[in-house]
């Protein structure tokens, strides 16, 4: 019956909202730079490397020690050409994964951390490789510019300058991440204005390291389009309601969610309980290096381990199409491709 279930996955089309680049390299490729530059990460071993960078058994289940993991791949965007092998390998691996369309999300902070580029020249060249992957394979790939909340809102200007110079090359929303138990979001109001009167959609981390408050806050506040994660909502049942009423979508990433200690396992995962009770909600990988999963993998595990079925998977899959930060012709005829796959699909 598993095995049933995973081919039924591996050959659904499937849509991902919530994937950071970052988070979604190869290891092998992360080897190769750290073996060219010398870097005091690795001693010549993949193995040697693989615990600085993906969540192991002995790990802590913390968003400290999840969060860990990027302050070491930080060291790795060392170049121009680097930046966009890593953009190109993260399409082909979903496209590899029968993912028809990813919005794959990025931090020009992170992959500038070490150059001295600008975040336009950044951000050009994850456009170019990300839209020259997609036209060599079967994938629809758009773009979202995150920024966090524990950095300055300068950075998080500069972001969006960067986001509009280029919403006519796949850039198609902002993402605010980063520290939400410690830093509120409402100093970025002004920028997810901004954001919308450029046309950008508007996603946020929220209700993942800290309770229902900050998805209340989120959506009230600061008008997010989807909610990057949202699982505490569960913890507020009017906030339930309110998320139904409104047709917010989450961005679940369970998987991610047990790695960094929100949740014990998948079966008290809150995603069954705010599916059921009519939450938009969708399911994603968040990082698949750091996680080591792939959508399938995490597919696979939300059926093992949750009493959705795969028509509630191919339901959400549905609710990801209408939630694409895409203008509403594009989105429409997403939608209908994937209902065309899906009817030639068993």
């Amino acid at each position: 019956m598993a095995d049933d279930r995973l081919t039924h996955i591996r050959a659904m089309p499937k849509i991902e909202l919530h994937r950071h680049l970052e988070g979604a390299l190869r290891l092998e490729t992360l080897h190769a730079i750290a073996v060219e530059y010398d870097l005091p990460i690795v001693n010549q071993s993949i193995e040697t490397l693989r615990p600085f960078v993906q969540m192991m058994p002995e790990d802590i289940r913390s968003w400290e020690r999840f969060l860990s993991k990027f302050s070491a791949l930080r060291q790795f965007f060392r170049s121009e050409a680097i930046i966009k092998r890593m953009t190109r390998e993260a399409v082909a691996d979903a496209a590899a994964d029968n993912i028809k369309y990813m919005e794959l999300r990025f931090t020009p902070q992170a992959l500038n951390n070490l150059l001295n580029a600008t975040f336009s020249e950044v951000v050009e060249w994850v456009c170019d490789a990300a839209n020259d992957a997609s036209a060599q394979l079967d994938i629809q790939v758009n773009l979202i510019l995150s920024m966090n909340r524990h950095e300055s809102l300068d950075i998080g200007e500069q972001v969006l300058d960067a986001a509009e110079a280029f919403c006519d090359r796949g850039i198609g929303g902002i993402d605010l991440a980063g520290r939400e138990a410690e830093f509120s979001a409402r100093p970025f109001l002004p920028l997810f204005e901004r954001a919308k009167s450029l046309g950008l959609g508007v996603t946020i981390h929220a209700g993942e390291w800290s309770g229902a408050n900050t998805v209340r806050e989120a959506v009230e506040e600061l008008g997010a389009d989807r909610i990057g994660h949202g699982i505490r909502a569960i913890e507020d049942p009017a906030l339930v309601e309110l998320l139904v009423e409104r047709g917010t979508v989450l961005e679940v990433c369970p998987t991610s969610n047990i790695h960094s200690g929100v949740v014990a396992n998948m079966a008290v995962h809150p995603l069954t309980a705010l599916y059921r009770s009519g939450v938009r909600t969708t399911i994603n990988t968040d990082d698949p290096l750091v996680c080591d999963i792939s959508l399938c993998d995490e597919l696979a595990a939300v059926l093992a381990g949750t009493p959705l079925t795969l028509d509630d998977i191919r339901q959400q899959t549905l609710t990801a199409a209408r939630a694409a930060f895409l203008p509403p012709d594009q989105r429409l005829a997403l939608v209908a491709r994937l209902e065309g796959l899906f009817s030639e699909t068993p």
